[in-house]
């Protein structure tokens, strides 16, 4: 409970503190936070209000703790926004553990708050270092598995375990369906397996619909988080194998020694022998060899829809009783079997620290970016020529459109992973601080309050930053293709009454260019007005 506790203050002085910290890839996937906080405060609904491609609990959580602490870094926030409801579980089980072996409650206890402790990803997507500003439901759903694989190991007392797993379902689904998904196979192999009564099962699975029922029926949340994701699914169709290559590739440090772990426990029990009765398959499958396949399937099942996170740190707890069971053991199979088991936790946990540790001790050389009108969301901090190159950059996409709409019309970024380097981010921070510069500048000279404002691009941070009120309707981050579905009619009458259209240039781009023609009817009676180097703006009549 003292490292829990010293965690949580750590937590929240974090929170409260004006920190800078430094820039990493897909900042701007952070801002989609900030978006959702501004649109829920002027009272629209997650799914409802807004198409979103998650549930709607990490929106409201983060938008919670925003009120608390206004002045929190947003990636701090945003990776930070699932602890109020995975602490208090983590301290349930611990405590639960702890009163058979402090050694075991430790164990696992502190894998998690490592894990939740900085916004960091296992997979690198560039070289140089910072804290990622994407993957923020991804990290949150790993740590919501991590503790129900934990819940379903560890937890003797039925009805604690119920409790917890009536909650973690609850979370996962409300944070990111296909984290509910895997919940739901682990849940359901923990009845195969013996380790939970069906009965409990069933009764934790009324729980859960005793809880969404009503919510849904007061607010309809419910029905329309699972409308988008049917939405969703509809737009991401794709052969399921490929995205199976992709996990075992990125992540072959772990998916390897997984596998080969596998075949030393298979072995084990081949050595074992025995009749394949029904008690001998039922042994199986309560063995570590049964809990640590099906676990590897359903975080690998969760893996295939999602990008950049905390890969497989679900593994843990399946490891922590195969170590228990075979760090005894001085025979050559023994010896293996725990080699294994440390090869598959052990390069998780020294990327996470080897990155966490660079970002922060890179950030000491680090300077500050001229956005002073971006309150928390332009406290981070880059490298001096960084700096100066966003500037230059920004100067360049300026005075080149030609040259960038030239590649976007033959469907080109300017860089393979434009949106990916950290220079980029800076430049596209330095972007959002010319365009509200420019919009002040415009309003004064003019006389006109722009009340409601709408950017055609990834993510939209202007609402928030100068407290406007967003369309209803529109994704809270449009990705062509991909969570960006058919405007309907109250999205476009929404759209027609926006004051302003904002239009962003620097660069141009293929995905900028496809989201202006996607929302080309809410232009159309419009007056086009050039704001500023890298802005125009349609302007309502």
């Amino acid at each position: 409970m003292i490292w829990l506790v010293a965690f949580a203050a750590a937590v929240v002085i974090g929170l409260m503190l004006p920190l800078r910290l430094p820039l990493g890839p897909n900042y701007w996937d952070t801002n989609i936070y900030l978006d959702a906080a501004q649109r829920i405060e002027v009272g629209q609904l997650p799914n409802i209000d807004f198409f979103a491609p998650v549930g709607p609990l990490g929106y409201y959580l983060v938008t919670w703790l925003h009120a608390l602490f206004p002045q929190a870094q947003p990636m701090l926030l945003a990776n930070w926004g699932i602890l109020p409801v995975a602490l208090p579980m983590m301290a349930l089980i611990a405590a639960h553990v702890g009163q058979r072996s402090r050694g075991q409650a430790l164990a696992l206890l502190l894998p998690f708050l490592l894990f939740a402790s900085l916004p960091i990803n296992l997979h690198s997507l560039y070289p140089m270092p910072g804290f990622d500003g994407f993957g923020h439901y991804n990290r949150h759903i790993s740590l919501l598995l991590y503790l129900l694989v934990s819940t379903l190991l560890f937890v003797e007392a039925r009805r604690l375990q119920v409790g917890l797993v009536v909650l973690l379902m609850l979370t996962l689904f409300l944070v990111k369906v296909t984290g509910a998904v895997s919940g739901t196979f682990l849940v359901g192999y923990a009845v195969l397996s013996g380790r939970m009564r069906l009965r409990d099962a069933s009764v934790a699975a009324a729980l859960v619909i005793a809880v969404l029922a009503p919510l849904d029926f007061v607010t309809g949340i419910v029905r329309a988080y699972v409308d988008d994701i049917l939405t969703l699914l509809g737009l991401n169709t794709g052969a399921l194998l490929p995205r199976f290559l992709t996990v075992a590739s990125v992540k072959f440090n772990v998916v390897g020694p997984s596998l080969l772990l596998l075949v030393a426990l298979a072995y084990a029990a081949w050595l074992e022998g025995g009749r394949l009765s029904r008690a001998r398959l039922h042994g199986l499958l309560a063995a570590p060899l049964g809990w640590f396949a099906a676990v590897l399937l359903a975080l690998t099942l969760f893996e295939t829809q999602n990008t950049g996170s905390l890969e497989f740190i679900g593994l843990w707890p399946v490891l922590l009783v195969i170590l228990a069971e075979w760090s005894g053991r001085t025979d050559r199979l023994g010896r293996i079997v725990t080699v294994l088991a440390l090869v598959v936790a052990l390069p998780s946990a020294l990327i996470f620290a080897e990155r966490s540790t660079r970002a922060v001790l890179g950030a000491v050389n680090y300077k500050a970016l001229a956005v002073p009108d971006l309150g928390p969301l332009g406290r981070v901090s880059v490298k001096p020529d960084i700096a100066e190159r966003a500037v230059i950059m920004l100067a360049h996409y300026a005075a080149q459109q030609a040259g960038y709409r030239d590649l976007a019309e033959r469907g080109e970024l300017p860089s393979y992973i434009l949106y990916s380097e950290i220079d980029y981010q800076a430049t596209w921070l330095l972007e959002v601080q010319q365009g509200i510069t420019a919009i002040r500048a415009w309003e004064a000279a003019n006389g006109r309050r722009l009340d409601s404002l709408f950017t055609l691009d990834f993510t939209d941070p202007f609402n928030q930053l100068l407290d406007r009120r967003p369309p209803r309707g529109v994704p809270i981050g449009v990705d062509p293709g991909r969570t960006t579905p058919e405007i309907d009619p109250p999205t476009l009458e929404s759209l027609k009454q926006v004051d302003a259209v904002l239009v962003p240039k620097c660069p141009l781009t293929t995905a900028r260019e496809t989201i202006a023609a996607h929302f080309s009817e809410a232009l159309k009676g419009r007056r086009l007005v050039a704001l500023a180097p890298c802005w125009d703006m349609y302007l309502k009549a």
